[in-house]
């Protein structure tokens, strides 16, 4: 799975020391980079915002340059103000 990702991807992730997905990253993972929905379940901490993020970034990284009025490439809705900032930690580790 993990070797489709696009190489600044994967050297984010060898940065973090991460040696192996979690559960629900190796589940959802390829069905989000097929470009499949999914709907995971899982305890807080075992991985779900990587396993949505990693696919929604290399999408955007594979898509053409963008020209003005293109539009979104991703959105993600968070139920909870906390999440967002979470989310928003966890992104600048």
């Amino acid at each position: 799975m993990l070797q489709c990702l696009h190489p600044s991807i994967m050297k984010d992730i060898e940065k973090h020391g991460y040696t192996a997905p979690t559960s629900i990253q190796a589940q959802s993972m390829p069905v989000a980079l097929s470009g499949r929905d999914l709907l995971g379940c899982v305890e807080t901490g075992n991985g779900k915002t990587a396993a949505f993020n990693i696919p929604m970034i290399q999408h955007c990284l594979a898509q053409q340059p963008l020209q003005r009025g293109d539009g979104l490439l991703a959105l993600v809705l968070a139920p909870t103000r906390e999440l967002p900032q979470q989310i928003e930690r966890a992104g600048a580790h």
